[in-house]
């Protein structure tokens, strides 16, 4: 391995066909992406990187050329892909290639597996497996400038190639703990996750920590109004916060303002933004208003509760104990979102939403042992 590896810079469609042909019948083929989402919310992309065993690393210029059926094949079929922390290269690729990557691993997903850092870097990850250290005088690198120094190149391009060398180790060790359906499984439900970013804005509101201090109506209209906030974003392709902050829809929901004169008492909120999406932001809340009572959702319980905190104890236990026993962190197996979800049904009387696949089979039984013995 070196550091120094043969580059190969792709700014046609021809070229960009030509590299693709040369890795056709790779059996693994290591994917990057840079980019640039500081006023945007899609990443703009400012350069792929692939690289296959025996050949050089493919450097590939967005800003030049768009992407190819060739490379679309190579992405969605072809051999397995590797990428390390892929959740924004996925969006990278499905907005610029429009196909899913698949199928794939990812490096860090199989590194949680083996180890207790759920999310070691890929420097970190390539000096854990092979001893080298890798250059970081590029990571804050505008990505967007042309030309690219030959220092931005080697660093790009080093992203990809030793990540082969990664996966050589990971792989092995997988096998041999007998972990790689683990990994198989995870990142399949990731590449799956990826392809639904549009259904996951109606989810957006359950991240809010503080959810169970509001009431059900207020729940519903934090609901509506994130929902509309991350349709518009995504809509007209800028960040979340140029439109309007999570801490201000909060602010709005617990405040129900049912005209422009008490939406302007909300804290924060600015005449500018009012006059530009007052009318809209008053409809919203004007819905959860008139919602029924009864076609609301229940209260969110409070995780400050006695009961709650006694269950969520006993549960974290058992993860604890199995990861403990797998070598692995806790997070890896349930987070405390999945953790709380769990107490929540138990609380009140409804099914219990059991992790599925591996996890279950190792947790469920210990999970649900737990639960009954708490509730006597």
């Amino acid at each position: 391995m070196t550091l120094n590896p043969e580059i190969r810079w792709i700014d046609t469609p021809a070229a960009l066909d030509s590299a693709c042909a040369e890795v056709a019948d790779a059996d693994v083929i290591a994917l990057d992406t840079e980019f640039f989402r500081e006023n945007t919310f899609h990443p703009v992309p400012a350069l792929i990187q692939f690289a296959a065993g025996g050949a050089p690393a493919f450097l590939v210029d967005p800003l030049e050329v768009a992407c190819t059926e060739a490379f679309r094949r190579l992405l969605a079929e072809g051999p397995l892909k590797l990428l390390h922390a892929s959740s924004e290269d996925l969006e990278v690729f499905a907005h610029w290639a429009g196909v899913p990557v698949a199928p794939l691993v990812d490096t860090q997903i199989a590194q949680s597996l083996l180890g207790e850092v759920p999310s070691m870097g890929y420097q970190k990850c390539v000096e854990f497996w092979t001893g080298e250290t890798l250059p970081k005088d590029e990571t804050r690198s505008n990505w967007l400038l042309r030309p690219l120094s030959d220092s931005q190149k080697r660093y790009a391009a080093l992203d990809v190639v030793y990540l082969l060398d990664v996966w050589e180790h990971q792989r092995e060790a997988l096998d041999r703990q007998g972990r790689m359906a683990w990994v198989e499984a995870d990142c399949a439900a990731l590449v799956a996750q990826a392809a639904r970013s549009e259904t996951a804005d109606g989810q957006w509101y359950l991240r809010h920590r503080q959810l169970w201090r509001l009431s059900p109506r207020q729940v519903e209209a934090y609901r509506r109004l994130t929902l509309w906030r991350e349709g518009e974003a995504r809509r007209r392709d800028v960040p979340r916060g140029w439109l309007v902050h999570d801490r201000l829809l909060y602010a709005i929901a617990e405040q129900l303002p049912e005209n422009r004169f008490e939406l302007s008492r909300v804290e924060g909120l600015k005449p500018p933004l009012i006059k530009r999406e007052g009318d809209e932001l008053l409809r919203l809340v004007r819905e959860a208003l008139q919602i029924d009572e009864s076609a609301l959702p229940p209260a969110p319980l409070s995780p400050m509760t006695p009961e709650f905190k006694q269950r969520l104890k006993a549960l974290k236990k058992v993860v604890n104990a199995d990861a403990e026993a797998l070598g692995v962190a806790p997070e890896v197996l349930l987070r405390r979102r999945e953790l709380e979800a769990l107490v929540s049904a138990d609380l009140r009387g409804e099914p219990l939403p059991m992790p599925g696949g591996w996890r279950g089979d190792r947790l469920a039984a210990g999970l649900t042992a737990v639960l009954e013995e708490v509730s006597r």
